[in-house]
């Protein structure tokens, strides 16, 4: 799309006919993301508070660093040293570029994004204030080409934070067969990653993008259908996931610094 200064756009003074409150739209995902950016980068950087037996956050999970709290290193593993170049590091910054880079680079999140804070353009039919327009040709970008790779690791992350859910299934003292309100949360945080990495566009063109002929890969187009129907909704799972990480966090750190009481229903 051609800039508001560009010598094809038609001479008139006004940036949009459209008589609508079309900025509310943009207005709110930059409210939206602003504030998760916020939250994250906070917590990312505070280190604690993160996990309570049985409950671990997904900002912190897996937790692979030799400063993790007692009981949250994945199977007592820690291969990441806890100082890199003379600095503490907080466990959650070993993993959350994965997790972040998949969403940085989602195709929902680009429109989303690029609408609110780069206003590129800030709705349909609203000129941008840009004099040219480049693409994902140059950096910074480029990088959104390894939205395929980040779509990779974020499955791997889902299987984790999976796990972490089952573990929900146990008690404060490690007993299994109990269920508490923590567990509903993980579970509900988890489930909707998987929905927003299975209706993801790249998962779409991984199962079934590059067939020929359907007839000869029926499996194959099976699941390319159940994921297209899946696809249809990826805004919505793309927002639900993002609140439901974001709540999962918050309830684990609540309940960590004895704010709130994770009750358990048996």
């Amino acid at each position: 799309m051609s800039g508001v200064f560009s010598p094809t756009r038609a001479k008139i003074k006004e940036r949009t006919l459209r008589t609508d409150k079309w900025w509310i739209e943009p207005a709110i995902t930059f409210g939206v993301l602003f504030s998760f950016v916020i939250y994250a980068t906070f917590r990312a950087f505070e280190g604690a508070n993160y996990f309570t037996e049985p409950l671990i956050s997904p900002f912190y999970s897996p937790c692979l660093s030799e400063a993790c709290v007692e009981g949250s290193k994945l199977f007592g593993w820690a291969p990441v040293s806890a100082q890199v170049l003379g600095f503490a590091l907080s466990p959650a910054l070993i993993i959350l570029i994965f997790p972040l880079g998949f969403r940085m680079t989602c195709y929902y999140y680009r429109k989303a994004y690029y609408r609110a804070f780069w206003l590129s353009p800030p709705a349909c039919a609203v000129a941008e204030p840009h004099t040219k327009y480049t693409g994902e040709t140059r950096a910074p970008l480029i990088l959104q080409n390894a939205h395929r790779w980040f779509f990779y690791a974020g499955l791997v992350f889902n299987v984790f934070l999976t796990y972490d859910a089952v573990l929900a299934f146990r008690n404060e003292h490690g007993q299994w067969g109990h269920m508490s309100v923590g567990t509903l949360v993980l579970i509900a945080s988890s489930s909707l990653l998987w929905f927003y990495s299975l209706s993801c566009h790249t998962c779409r063109h991984t199962v079934g993008g590059r067939l020929k002929h359907f007839s000869k890969h029926p499996l194959r187009y099976k699941l390319w259908t159940t994921v297209s129907a899946l696809n249809t909704k990826h805004q919505q799972f793309a927002w639900f996931s993002l609140a439901a990480v974001a709540f999962a966090d918050i309830y684990v750190r609540q309940v960590s610094t004895g704010a709130w009481t994770n009750f358990y229903f048996f």
